[in-house]
């Protein structure tokens, strides 16, 4: 029989056996515990890169399966991590989502992800679910400012990262992206044009990123001196577009003369072009918009959002890597990390009264 073939059961069953890691470690020529480190993506790096690349291609030839139950009872470590999102039909998530995988998986870990649906029990059940299952730590991207379940999470030692929030409480870690500025560039594009009436239609203010942005809005308007009037806030009561267009209609009923918006996030910017055509505005003619986040197929709109573009990918990966770091450096002080926003200028805005 060749080596590189499973064996079959004793008793002429035909069935053939399992390979198991000493049968790949007699294939490749070394001791199982060589195997087992070459075959470990946190471990290889103690075998060289031939032994690496041999026990790889024995493996693959015998299809042989690390069994990570096995591997969790002998190093009391799971190699899962719980990924906590708010609403999974949030186009924002899956580009963050996608970064997380690529950097675990690399490290040899997987992701249970879970959705609350912005419900607090719901959320609370399903991270009690993810701890049950062993998971070593979690990627949370559902925080408000005002969190108690986070609290009693960090009083029992849970390793956590936040992702695209953060809150009061400066011992959790998190990874955003640098809202202050980007707010403060749709703003300066907005003033750059000529506008100097110009909204804001806010993410929820229990947010981290609604009360940032809301904060930076009313900041940079006073920085180019244009009208800070509180009637030209509105709150949104979550980031959806049927919120965004619930504000918009508001504002607009509410009287308050403006040529501009900011809105909160690009799904609030999306109301408000619903609520433009409900009353046959024309944007930008009328009101120009400018959008957060930098979603994908906005520049299939009519007309396409201008809008803040963040590095959604990036912002999973660098959450990854710090619950990693966190994981195998339990006793480092916690860190943070904004990423860079950047203006993407597309047709949704324009100088006011563009068409004379």
């Amino acid at each position: 029989m060749k080596p590189d073939q499973p064996q079959e059961e004793p008793g002429g069953s035909g069935e053939p056996r399992q390979p198991t890691l000493r049968t790949v470690a007699e294939a490749a020529g070394v001791h199982p515990a060589t195997a087992s480190r070459a075959l470990n993506p946190k471990a290889r790096d103690l075998v060289s890169p031939e032994t690496v690349r041999r026990v790889t291609r024995a493996a693959h030839a015998l299809g042989y399966q690390p069994n990570p139950i096995a591997r969790s009872l002998k190093t009391a470590r799971s190699a899962t991590v719980g990924l906590v999102l708010p609403d999974l039909t949030n186009p924002l998530f899956p580009p963050i989502v996608r970064g997380i995988e690529a950097v675990l998986e690399d490290a040899g870990y997987s992701a249970l992800i879970v959705n609350t649906d912005n419900d607090p029990e719901r959320e609370r059940s399903l991270i009690e679910s993810l701890r049950s299952r062993q998971v070593e730590g979690l990627i949370i991207a559902t925080a408000v400012l005002d969190h108690p379940l986070l609290r009693r999470l960090r009083e029992q030692d849970v390793r956590m990262v936040l992702v695209n929030r953060r809150v009061q409480d400066p011992a959790l870690p998190f990874v955003a992206g640098d809202d202050a500025a980007g707010v403060a560039l749709a703003v300066s594009h907005l003033a750059g044009l000529g506008h100097t009436r110009i909204a804001h239609l806010a993410g929820p203010l229990n947010t981290s990123t609604g009360v940032t942005r809301a904060r930076a809005f009313r900041h940079a308007v006073r920085d180019h001196g244009l009208d800070d009037d509180p009637q030209l806030i509105v709150e949104c009561a979550h980031w959806s577009e049927d919120d965004g267009a619930a504000a918009m209609r508001l504002l607009l009923d509410g009287g308050a003369e403006f040529t501009a918006v900011v809105a909160g996030n690009d799904l609030i910017a999306l109301g408000c072009y619903d609520v433009f055509a409900e009353r046959d505005i024309a944007c930008p003619r009328d009101i120009s918009v400018v959008g957060y986040n930098g979603m994908p197929f906005l520049d299939k709109l009519r007309p396409p959002l201008t809008t803040i573009g963040v590095p959604h990918h990036e912002l999973g990966a660098e959450a990854a890597r710090m619950l990693l770091d966190c994981l195998d450096n339990p006793e480092r002080p916690p860190r943070s990390l904004l990423l860079p926003a950047s203006l993407i200028v597309r047709d949704s805005t324009a100088p006011p009264n563009a068409a004379g």
